[in-house]
């Protein structure tokens, strides 16, 4: 099979470690399989959990998975902020734990749309508890270390449990979800073969927000017309 090919093509779930990078495990995909890869979101080399890969003609999808809400889990150390807002970054202020009345006060006023500012570059105890742990739905472009600096600590740990309806405990590097199970959040549109080869050819444009799919094929989506 030719590098960077068109198929296979679809979705892959990668419940990511810790270590390598986002784009490391996009290039092992791409070597396995011989398509063209890429990813829906990255995540840094020190966080882990669901990492949306898509292959062959399918990245062309990415631009309606990248603005899904996201999930995370974090532990925050709230003993000090770095320059980054996490454990790789240089500690530039250290100060006292604060109480857990004082945190989940300042929780509260971090829950609807607020403004943050981004740090420089993209097993710790309070009161004899275990560092602050949250559970996190953000929007598209929430930087959760972002949140860890307002806090006034930094992310100790960093897990991306979900990404719109995919969740981490489904990933699998060996399955590949078909181009039209990549896009399930989509109204479906069920056309049959003469419409389909229409819309192929250009005869026909759907440009409402739906997926076109013909006996489990996707045809097109938005006006945009899938390599057949």
């Amino acid at each position: 099979m030719p590098p960077r090919a068109l198929s296979p093509t679809g979705l892959v779930l990668v419940d990511k470690p810790e270590g390598p990078s986002s784009f490391a495990l996009v290039q092992k995909l791409r070597n396995r399989t011989g398509a063209r890869a890429g990813h829906a979101g990255t995540l840094d080399p020190f966080a882990t959990g669901l990492l949306l890969v898509l292959l062959g003609s399918s990245t062309r999808l990415a631009q309606y998975l990248v603005g899904l809400d996201k999930r995370y889990v974090t532990q925050i150390d709230l003993r000090s902020r770095t320059s980054t807002g996490d454990r790789e970054g240089e500690k530039v202020e250290r100060r006292e734990p604060p109480s857990r009345a004082d945190v989940e006060e300042a929780v509260a006023g971090l829950v609807g749309e607020v403004e943050l500012s981004i740090p420089a570059a993209s097993a710790v105890k309070i009161a004899g508890e275990r560092a602050y742990k949250l559970h996190l739905r953000v929007g598209s472009g929430t930087y959760v270390r972002a949140i860890a600096d307002a806090l006034g600590g930094h992310c100790s740990t960093l897990r991306r449990t979900g990404v719109g309806p995919f969740r981490v405990e489904d990933a699998d590097e060996e399955r590949i979800l078909t181009p039209a199970e990549a896009l399930p959040f989509l109204p479906l549109l069920e056309v049959d073969a003469e419409e389909a080869l229409a819309i192929q050819a250009g005869r026909i444009r759907h440009d409402e927000p739906v997926r076109v799919v013909h006996e489990g094929e996707l045809v097109a989506v938005n006006g945009t017309v899938m390599p057949s």
